[in-house]
């Protein structure tokens, strides 16, 4: 993270400090103020993200390319979900175990897999309705 994020990491070390001089009754506020910052970060990353591959899109398609993405998206859209929601699993486990011990735990990874599974079944109906081809089953 230093070397990609040094502005996130300055952030962190700055909540870390102000979190040992406050002390623990500041925690929650200073916890909830860095992940404004990071969701803040990731929403921008998102959107730059999605631009590109709207712009992307729409250049191959007016050239007459292959036809464009369908709604489920495709493995890159999959897969960075899923890297995300575990990248934010790691703070919310944290402030569920912080505010409500076990419990806390346990619904924040219940929310994580719920999300998950709306955005699976979300991708389920474009990945069924996709007639097999002989070329899928070839290596």
């Amino acid at each position: 993270m230093e070397a990609r994020e040094p502005e996130l990491r300055r952030e962190l070390d700055a909540t870390l400090q102000a979190r040992a001089e406050l002390g623990p009754e500041y925690e929650s506020a200073l916890i909830d103020s860095f992940l404004e910052k990071v969701e803040q970060r990731l929403d921008g990353t998102l959107d730059r993200r999605m631009r590109r591959s709207l712009a992307e899109q729409r250049t191959t398609t007016a050239r007459g390319g292959a036809e464009p993405a369908r709604p489920g998206g495709g493995f890159g859209e999959r897969f960075g979900f899923a890297a995300v929601s575990l990248v934010l699993a790691i703070p919310l486990s944290a402030i569920g175990v912080a505010n409500a011990g076990i419990e806390g735990l346990v619904v924040a990874w219940l929310g994580i897999f719920g999300v998950n599974a709306v955005h699976a079944a979300r991708t389920w109906p474009s990945n069924q309705a996709r007639k097999r081809t002989s070329s899928d089953w070839d290596g």
